[in-house]
């Protein structure tokens, strides 16, 4: 069979599933994505055919405000377009599965390139104008042009949902933000966390500005791809205060950039980083706080396996992978108490939850976690449990993940 997957970031969410296909050599793979983003000297796979498109301008300035987005998308999905009918008329490729990420537009116009093709498309988040994200953080607020923008944001989401024959989205709660008459077209499964690769190491230590830090020393972690309010970043710094009187033994190892994904942008030359570490500046003693910023996946693993009390805070919004690693890590997870994490934990069973805003109760849930070294080791493990039980890769999610696709 040949599939083709489509994501600007290829491969996105579907590094698993091509690489499995491509395992297969009856299958021919083929993934494609904007030239901008994808080093094509990277070899996923060997097997892998790697394509990349060059996508012709966003929205423009005249455009309405509440539409520029999309046309955007539009402008992406033409350009795809053109790569496809080069495939399907100069080498006469005809795919049986076809999967993409809509979010940008690339999924727009698959079935009328290939209309016999079967169509699957991951749907990630249904943008709502109250309810989820938009309007959740008061020291965020939005206005009522926000609230109805925010909504038109989905026509490229709709627009491919219809157009697709199946949809794919990794939590019940992120497949519940979609219209209801339209969630039977779309199935829960997720992407995978490979457990035999993320797992406990009670061995595990690392080195960070000449200090090391190895398992079983008192070391609260936090991860984000980049710091930033909607992952609770301005709660975690907050809270760092009160922790260090606390336990002043404590090291706290932060992960992440200093760019933003979700959300609004400061000024430029602004950070979220720097707002909030200026703001308990002279609270803080900073030679026990470790800034690391992105780091290679082995590193970051090391950073899971060190910790003693891993703190996950997120918006009503996409559930990370880097929560789930954490509980495959066997991490004792301080976590908000948010839509899509109560999805997966449950307060005093596999991890503790907090108040989303609370930066006083986060300090103390640490504090107590941390003296609770029975309690949190029935939790650790625990939280395996339910990583390895319901989102491992090999035994969970991508034989699911293979039934969809062939």
């Amino acid at each position: 069979m040949l599939y083709i997957f489509i994501h600007q970031n290829f491969p996105g969410q579907f590094r698993h599933i091509a690489k499995a296909l491509a395992d297969n050599p009856s299958n021919e793979v083929i993934g494609i994505g904007d030239e901008n983003n994808i080093n094509t000297k990277l070899v996923l796979h060997p097997r892998i055919r790697l394509l990349t498109y060059q996508p012709h301008g966003a929205g423009r300035k005249e455009t309405h405000h509440y539409l520029r987005d999309y046309e955007g998308h539009i402008r992406r999905g033409q350009a795809l377009v053109r790569l496809l009918l080069n495939l399907r008329d100069q080498e006469g490729l005809k795919p049986d599965v076809i999967t993409a990420h809509p979010g940008w537009g690339e999924g727009l116009f698959l079935k009328d390139v290939f209309p016999r093709a079967k169509i699957i498309q991951y749907f990630e988040f249904y943008y709502q104008g109250t309810g989820a994200d938009t309007g959740f953080d008061p020291e965020f607020p939005n206005s009522f042009d926000d609230q109805l923008r925010v909504r038109i944001k989905n026509s490229t989401q709709l627009q491919s949902l219809i157009g697709c024959d199946y949809g794919v989205s990794p939590t019940i709660w992120q497949r519940s933000r979609y219209p209801a008459e339209l969630q039977h077209k779309i199935e829960v499964i997720h992407e995978g966390i490979d457990t035999t690769v993320v797992r406990p190491d009670p061995s595990a230590s690392l080195f960070i500005n000449g200090h090391q830090l190895k398992s079983g020393d008192e070391v609260v972690t936090y991860v984000a791809r980049n710091l930033e309010p909607y992952r609770g970043f301005h709660t975690l710094m907050r809270s760092i205060p009160a922790l260090q009187a606390k336990r002043p033994n404590a090291r706290v190892i932060i992960v992440g950039g200093s760019d933003v994904s979700y959300g609004k942008r400061l000024p430029e030359g602004e950070t979220y980083r720097k707002r909030y570490v200026d703001e308990v500046k002279d609270e803080v003693d900073w030679s026990k706080v470790f800034f690391v910023g992105k780091l290679s996946y082995a590193d970051y693993l090391k950073v899971l396996q060190v910790s003693a009390a891993h703190v996950y805070l997120t918006y009503p919004f996409v559930l990370s992978w880097s929560m789930l690693e954490a509980m495959a890590a066997g991490c004792l997870l301080i976590a908000s108490d948010t839509a899509p994490v109560k999805e997966v934990i449950t307060d005093g069973m596999n991890g503790h939850l907090v108040d989303f805003f609370d930066h006083e109760q986060l300090s103390t849930r640490i504090d107590m976690s941390l003296r609770e070294s029975k309690d949190s080791q029935r939790l650790r493990d625990a939280a395996r449990q339910k990583a390895v039980s319901e989102y491992d890769l090999k035994t969970i999610c991508m034989p699911k993940m293979l039934k969809k696709f062939t």
